[in-house]
């Protein structure tokens, strides 16, 4: 049974940072692709940030420049680094983990999500 757990979500003011981790109970490399979605009230699920087994990136378009996502192989753990925040930004974060299989299937893993609040 694949787990994801995130953590580092929280209250921030306007300008501020945070870093979440989302922790794997397996290995790391089990997954082709691991990335962070969010989704705030009222509105669909939408891509943050993903970043293959290989180390390629992937960005949204309106969070390049301000967020980072990254990995730790030995730590089994996919991170975002969050700056400049705003209070748009505001909704919960979940990890996803993709695991394609020999026959071309594409299993997705997702985690219970983080809360982030950007507010003053």
């Amino acid at each position: 049974q694949v787990q994801l757990v995130e953590s580092g979500g929280g209250l921030v003011q306007p300008g501020g940072s945070l870093r979440l981790s989302c922790a794997t109970s397996g290995s790391i490399f089990s997954f082709n692709a691991m990335g962070w979605y969010r989704q705030a009230p009222g509105k669909e699920r939408e891509l943050v940030a993903h970043i293959t087994s290989s180390g390629n990136t992937n960005y949204a378009e309106y969070m390049k420049g301000r967020f980072t996502i990254s990995r730790d192989n030995a730590k089994n753990t996919v991170y975002l680094q969050m700056n400049s925040l705003k209070p748009e930004d505001t909704a919960v974060y979940y990890c996803q983990a993709r695991r394609t299989l020999s026959s071309g299937t594409v299993l997705t893993y997702w985690g219970r999500g983080t809360q982030v609040t950007v507010s003053s």
